[in-house]
């Protein structure tokens, strides 16, 4: 998933002790939220700045160890302060950055009933239903966010992304755009997320020199950024520099080890000719994405479109996509769902489900190229 923005600062975490400059903007709050914990081991608080520097240092590394840090955390401030506020909505974010959607749904419908007026469980409610494909009510939930506050910076990258999603791109970048003027220039990671997601959205327009400053700038304020590099590689791979693109995406690789990281590197060692490495890289996403495939958070998409086509196993794509369109019926995994019913000969159902994709306005390349092939073979066979 294109993982949404949350801009929550800690005013304890900020006013803390700073550690060394080279630490990051999470990293420092961790160190400022572990070193009061350590003063006062029974002080909540304490415990909730800790939860909510881990998983904003979760989304700085892309490790989701941190994720399960921060859990425990939010665990350990409750066990202080039953049901405590705070350590309830941290736990709905953590429960996101697991990719639990339907639970992160239930905790943020519980959040709203306690709390109507909080904008950020909006924010929630509006990540969980756009993962979950229930766009109407995902759009309704930012709605409420900008009515709440208007102008406030979760709400404006949330809105970006739907639009995106409902195929106005222009109106996402300069949503976007907002979103980075406002936010503020200590926020480095905020920053250097929004110029990547920016960056996405000028090479979805094929503007790809203005997808390239901004990426230089993102990782100017934060180097070595893995969505970053994974942006920059998309870039070189759009000016059919597949070198570059294959070493840009190793070091993605190398920052954050995941199966999804390993089969874009794979697919980028193939494009640029490097087929014993490409193969290697392949067996091994292979190996990684169905040690994790009963998980939350899985490379399943990855591990479908994989055995739909280099895999050649398009038996089990089928299979690892019906379980996930059981999961979520967001476009993406739709999009898989519907690529693997075409390659199993199923072109009536790929074609409703390539369809259903379509509807919601998506203008992504790989969908729109697949949704011809679908919808061509669909009309040979009809003709």
């Amino acid at each position: 998933m294109k993982a949404l923005i949350l801009t929550v600062t800690s005013a304890a975490a900020l006013c803390a002790q700073t550690p060394p400059p080279f630490a990051s903007p999470a990293a420092r709050r961790i160190a400022a939220a572990q070193e009061a914990v350590a003063k006062d081991p029974g002080r909540y608080q304490a415990r909730n700045d800790l939860a909510l520097a881990l998983a904003r240092r979760a989304r700085e590394t892309s490790d989701p160890g941190y994720y399960a840090r921060a859990a425990e955390a939010v665990r350990e401030s409750l066990r202080l302060a039953p049901d405590n506020y705070e350590a309830r909505r941290i736990e709905a974010w953590v429960l996101l950055g697991k990719h639990e959607f339907a639970k992160a749904l239930q905790a943020a419908q519980a959040l709203r009933r306690r709390m109507p007026d909080d904008v950020l469980v909006y924010g929630f409610l509006a990540d969980a239903h756009a993962e979950l494909g229930n766009y109407k009510e995902a759009e309704e939930a930012v709605q409420w966010m900008l009515d709440l506050r208007p102008g406030n910076v979760p709400a404006l990258t949330r809105a970006a992304y739907l639009r995106e999603l409902f195929g106005d791109i222009d109106g996402a970048i300069e949503l976007m755009d907002q979103a980075y003027r406002r936010t503020s220039p200590l926020e480095v990671e905020d920053r250097a997320w929004i110029l990547a997601q920016l960056a996405h959205l000028h090479l979805i327009s094929q503007r790809t020199e203005s997808a390239e400053r901004a990426l230089a700038e993102a990782l100017k304020l934060f180097p070595g950024y893995h969505y970053a590099l994974g942006g920059l590689a998309e870039v070189r791979t759009a000016q059919g520099r597949h070198a570059e693109a294959a070493g840009l995406l190793e070091q993605r690789y190398r920052a954050a080890p995941h199966p999804e990281n390993l089969y874009a590197l794979a697919e980028a060692l193939r494009r640029a000719g490097r087929r014993r490495e490409a193969a290697a890289a392949f067996a091994r996403f292979e190996r990684e994405a169905r040690r994790e495939m009963d998980g939350a958070d899985n490379a399943n998409r990855e591990l479908i479109f994989y055995y739909a086509g280099q895999g050649k196993k398009p038996a089990e794509a089928l299979r690892i996509a019906r379980s996930e369109i059981a999961r979520r019926r967001d476009v993406h995994t739709l999009h898989a769902y519907a690529w693997a019913l075409h390659v199993n000969g199923r072109q009536r159902e790929a074609n409703r489900q390539i369809e259903a994709a379509l509807a919601v306005g998506v203008r992504d390349a790989q969908i729109l190229a697949h949704a011809r092939a679908i919808q061509g073979e669909r009309r040979r066979a009809r003709g």
